[in-house]
């Protein structure tokens, strides 16, 4: 297929600011370019068509955005414009804009480094799968703990044809496990001129974030990789950012730790609205690049960004304008950090109080406890009995519902979990164990 002009534009320009950039991309984020067939003729239609305007594919009344009042009349406080029109393809311009502001009032160590305009997606499942067009070829390889999400599978696995390779995600101290982390890196480095990185800290299912220093190991690893030759495009899944409980954790995102290692080393943020914000069927999320750019960064990033945004044109063509509305309008509210701050204080007395609880020894012969810190889950490690077996008593038995990974993990998500009903649920647990070690 021969390569679309506009595509070759961009190429260009990637090349020139970052020509290591141009080398990751996949064969079809190569090709990807922004149209400019109906969208920027709508544009210019807009800006200049003082008469009549017949150019978009949406219908109005009397100068304005036609409307269902049965729709309209559950909205306050938005209008038919914000609320039903289509947004563009890269998101909302005052969204992405104040988006990027939190990105850096979150991560002050961003101050002075220069990113990307965030691109807004559906959620950051959406996200994944924008990226993964744009950066992962079948056969390429992508490496990721075992203890993961299982939807990057379906992502990278199923729908991309990428190669999936696991590393033991904790050391025997309780903390990630730095040495298996290099040795996969380091093995997978050595044979191909590519790897792709999962980062996802928060973790899920496990609710651990590492500290500062492992922070500090695990950007140095792929720095050296990119210093001795192999393209690393490193993913930060940031689904559960902010929700550090412990002093000790690392309050920022790694991609801060990543952006700038090296210009064979591309950090591609990945954040959203979702868990954050406690808006998950919102789904609003975003992709934000990070990389040393020759000279000036900005027609680095829009290239990547009209790229992104053509990922996203031809797929779902946009997210929801009226939920990208609706976040930012969040945002800018007077109260929002103080909001924040009051869900915050909840999730952080749920999660001690399932540290308080798990700590008692009677719970000892029946599992192990998995490091947590963070987000919204905690895995249990069964001792006696298998994690599926047990998911099904427990919920046949006692109405109880929990998540199986694998053979012996079981994680429980304190998110949805009433701080003053911990007790009893790993009570009932205990007891569901009990139950089936007799049988």
């Amino acid at each position: 297929m021969e390569m679309n002009p506009l595509a070759e534009e961009l190429n260009g320009i990637i090349q020139n600011g970052n020509t290591h950039v141009y080398d990751m991309l996949s064969n079809v984020g190569k090709n990807l370019f922004f149209p400019k067939g109906i969208l920027s003729q709508s544009a210019e239609a807009k800006e200049k068509a003082h008469k009549f305007n017949a150019t978009i594919g949406m219908a109005t009344e009397k100068g304005d955005t036609m409307y269902l009042p049965s729709i309209m009349a559950m909205l306050k406080g938005i209008s038919p414009r914000e609320a039903l029109t289509y947004a563009p393809s890269f998101g909302i311009m005052p969204l992405r804009e104040v988006w990027k502001e939190e990105i850096y009032r979150k991560n002050p160590s961003l101050t002075g480094k220069d990113i990307s305009l965030p691109v807004t997606c559906n959620a950051i499942t959406h996200a994944l799968s924008v990226v993964s067009d744009m950066w992962v070829d079948p056969g390429d390889v992508i490496i990721l703990p075992d203890k993961m999400w299982g939807n990057y599978n379906l992502i990278f696995g199923v729908r991309k044809g990428a190669v999936i390779k696991n590393y033991t995600f904790f050391d025997p101290q309780g903390g990630f496990n730095m040495n298996a982390f290099k040795t996969c890196v380091e093995k997978e480095a050595g044979e191909r001129d590519k790897i792709i990185v999962l980062l996802n800290f928060p973790n899920n299912p496990t609710g651990y974030t590492i500290s500062p220093r492992e922070a500090d190991g695990i950007a140095d690893i792929l720095g050296n990789i990119a210093k001795g030759g192999t393209h690393v495009v490193a993913f930060t899944d940031d689904a559960y950012f902010g929700l550090f409980y412990e002093e000790e954790v690392m309050k920022e995102s790694i991609f801060t730790k990543l952006l700038d290692r090296d210009p064979n080393l591309l950090a591609v943020k990945l954040d959203g609205a979702t868990k954050e914000n406690f808006a998950w069927g919102l789904r609003v999320g975003f992709v934000t690049y990070g990389c040393p750019v020759k000279e000036e960064s900005r027609p680095f990033y829009d290239a990547l960004e009209r790229k992104t945004a053509g990922a996203v044109r031809g797929s779902i063509s946009n997210a929801s304008h009226l939920s990208q509305e609706l976040v930012l309008k969040s945002l800018e509210s007077e109260g929002y950090l103080s909001e924040k701050e009051a869900k915050f204080q909840i999730m952080k007395a749920r999660a001690q109080e399932v540290k308080r609880v798990v700590a008692n020894p009677k719970y000892n012969d029946a599992w192990d406890v998995y490091p947590f810190n963070s987000g919204y889950f905690m895995c249990l490690k069964l001792k006696t009995v298998d994690a599926e077996s047990l998911r099904v008593h427990l919920l046949d038995q006692y109405g109880v519902g929990l998540i199986a990974l694998g053979k012996t993990d079981l994680r429980v998500a304190f998110s949805c979990l009433e701080k003053e009903d911990t007790q009893e649920l790993f009570d009932t647990v205990l007891k569901a164990v009990a139950d089936l070690s007799r049988t």
